[in-house]
């Protein structure tokens, strides 16, 4: 009979988040996430499977936390224009004042593992699926109130958005001064 779990799950989860957040999927070890998470050896193994489990899991407690969060600025009851704009602001405000410059989990795993691991690739796609569909939804928002012409491809200008979000979230990674990334 197994011991019963001496953690809470989603606690240590967060902490691993953070850890491939901070350093990224290579660069961080068993010996890492193992200090940073607060538990044994075997209670990683045993709760979250190899490094690469773990860190899929990650990708999704990333995506139900931090993606979540971004998505219901965009749910917002405002004008799409009005919540894009909050979006926007709010990630930039995180860009300035957000601690080490780490950029975006989804973004760093596309760059560093989405070429050679499917399922990272798997789970980017989602995440930036979801962001995209948050951006339409918002601007579909204006459109039905004839705030956006009608002619407007909105699926195209999610897109525009989602890859400008992502943009804006590497160079805020590689500035030495998070306020450079703004200029």
């Amino acid at each position: 009979m197994s011991r019963p779990r001496e953690f809470d799950v989603e606690e240590v989860l967060d902490k691993a988040v953070e850890t491939f957040w901070s350093k990224g999927y290579e660069a961080t070890s068993i010996q890492d996430l193992v200090e940073n998470m607060g538990i044994h050896r075997g209670s990683l193994y045993a709760a979250f499977g190899d490094k690469q489990r773990l860190f899929l899991t990650v990708l999704d407690r990333y995506r139900k936390v931090v993606v979540r969060k971004l998505l219901d600025i965009l749910d917002t009851d405002a004008s799409g224009k009005a919540a894009i704009r909050h979006f926007f602001a709010t990630v930039i405000e995180h860009v300035i004042t957000g601690g080490p410059l780490r950029g975006c989990l989804v973004t760093n795993s596309a760059v560093e593992r989405g070429l050679s691991d499917p399922d990272t690739a798997k789970k980017v796609s989602l995440c930036v699926a979801q962001l995209e569909d948050g951006f339409y939804k918002a601007l579909l928002r204006d459109q039905s109130t004839c705030e956006l012409d009608n002619q407007r491809d909105l699926r195209a200008l999610a897109r525009y958005l989602t890859c400008n979000l992502q943009g804006l979230l590497v160079i805020g990674k590689i500035r030495s001064d998070p306020l450079q990334a703004l200029e």
